[in-house]
């Protein structure tokens, strides 16, 4: 797999990765968390700000209500003259300067402060300026004091205090309100705005773990899984590249470590490749000649030999068989090291050489042919022969079809109808050599095998140019 368009691209570590998802989501959670402290502060100020607002309309009512009790006790007074008719006048008359402090020490807001400072100040002259001249003249027994003018000027002047006291407290009543809407308004804001804080670190958890996922968990999984092929013996398995600067370093070295294999592999099978030729090559033209040329001599001797003398005749008799016998032997060795037709004739061939010799009829067909690389043309012809050598031994089939194709790649398949469910469990050693061979050069084995279906290799091996 060729990894160059990746080298020119920076990878993000999986450390600057980390950080900088998790400072994104610390500052998230940070913005909410502060949100919702700003909500519960403001919440906080609204509940002191309507306690305040309702403080200072108690007070009010308090002010108010002595100046109603300093205008009810001096009027009874003015019109009986009784001293008890008087009794809620002094009581209000000691309790104002206390209360007009607090009265004014609870507006909420500078104007309402100069209002009820006025508003003091006005019910202090009323007290001062009106209805204590006022309860002295009736003391005295002034009749001036029961004057209409003089009764008239008191309740204009407590009708113009309660006028202002209703104003007062409309507008702390409105200032209240308004503080209310406000709190409200503010505080559903708050809970908005941390719920969409809490929805967007949730969904950053959500985005982080899924990319998470696609950067380390899933290229992990695949390179275990790689391993474990490789393992196996499929040295042509590869690791994805990855954009994560630790997992891309970790799949170069993978794939850099399965290339280094397969090609000692393949270095190993092309040298043993090239012994079995030299050694069957060896065995033909030095070994298997030699004999042929003794048995030839001695039917020759045979023919030199009386008739008068039979034990010689039939000792060389014998001597002739057990020649033949080894010839025969070893040209079957040498055609199992490497038979002679795949380096004249070729894969096809030696194939159909391979199906005439196998004791279950065997259907060969081929398409496309053509000579290929002398390497992959013997490992394909091994791995046929491995094939149909375990279709003979234990799939107990009555005919075994073997379809060769030059294409694109090399395409072998091996069919037989025996009792098939064969898997890689139960491959055996057998199988997993000739996987080996195959992932040698690039290639793949898939079985097909149901229970008593059969089973199908397809061999699949690319065909250098």
């Amino acid at each position: 797999m060729d990894m160059a368009p990746w080298r020119g691209k920076r990878s993000l570590g999986l450390t600057s990765l980390t950080v900088a998802a998790s400072g994104l989501l610390a500052s998230l959670i940070g913005v909410a968390f502060a949100v919702l402290l700003w909500a519960i502060a403001d919440a906080n100020s609204s509940v002191s700000d309507r306690r305040a607002s309702r403080t200072a309309l108690v007070e009010a009512g308090t002010m108010e209500q002595l100046l109603l009790d300093l205008e009810t006790g001096q009027r009874g007074f003015v019109i009986t003259g009784r001293e008890d008719f008087l009794d809620p006048w002094p009581a209000a008359r000691e309790r104002l300067p206390s209360a007009s402090r607090r009265f004014t020490g609870s507006a909420t807001s500078p104007a309402q402060r100069r209002a009820a400072e006025r508003i003091a100040r006005d019910v202090a002259s009323f007290l001062h300026a009106y209805s204590e001249p006022l309860v002295a003249m009736v003391r005295r027994g002034d009749p001036a004091a029961a004057g209409l003018e003089r009764t008239a000027e008191g309740k204009r002047r407590v009708d113009a205090l309660r006028a202002r006291f209703d104003a007062y407290m409309a507008d702390e009543r409105a200032q209240l309100a308004r503080r209310t809407d406000a709190a409200g308004t503010n505080s559903r804001q708050a809970v908005l705005t941390a719920a969409l804080g809490l929805a967007a670190s949730l969904a950053l958890v959500a985005v982080f773990t899924v990319l998470q996922h696609r950067a380390v968990v899933r290229p992990v999984r695949g390179a275990a899984a790689a391993a474990q092929e490789l393992a196996g013996g499929d040295l042509s398995v590869r690791v994805p590249p990855s954009s994560v600067a630790e997992i891309g370093a970790l799949g170069t070295s993978f794939n850099t470590m399965a290339a280094s294999l397969q090609d000692s592999r393949r270095r190993i099978m092309e040298s043993t490749e090239a012994v079995h030729r030299r050694t069957a090559r060896d065995l033909h033209d030095g070994a298997q000649q030699r004999l042929v040329s003794l048995m030839i001599e001695l039917r020759l001797a045979r023919e030199l030999i009386p008739g008068t003398q039979a034990p010689a005749l039939d000792l060389l008799d014998q001597s002739i068989d057990n020649a033949q016998t080894a010839v025969n032997e070893l040209r079957e060795l040498a055609s199992g090291i490497y038979p002679l037709v795949l380096t004249v004739k070729g894969l096809v061939a030696a194939v159909k050489d391979l199906a005439a010799r196998c004791p279950v009829p065997t259907v060969v067909e081929s398409a496309n042919e053509r000579r290929i690389s002398p390497t992959v043309e013997s490992n394909a012809y091994f791995v046929v022969a491995e094939a149909v050598t375990n279709a003979v031994k234990h799939a107990k089939a009555s005919r075994i079809d073997v379809c060769v194709d030059f294409g694109e790649m090399l395409r072998i398949k091996v069919s037989d109808d025996g009792i098939g469910g064969v898997g890689k469990a139960s491959a055996g050693s057998g199988m997993t050599g000739l996987a080996e061979r195959v992932a040698a050069f690039d290639g793949r084995v898939t079985i097909d095998s149901p229970a008593g279906g059969g089973t199908t290799l397809l061999i699949r091996i690319p065909i250098p140019a």
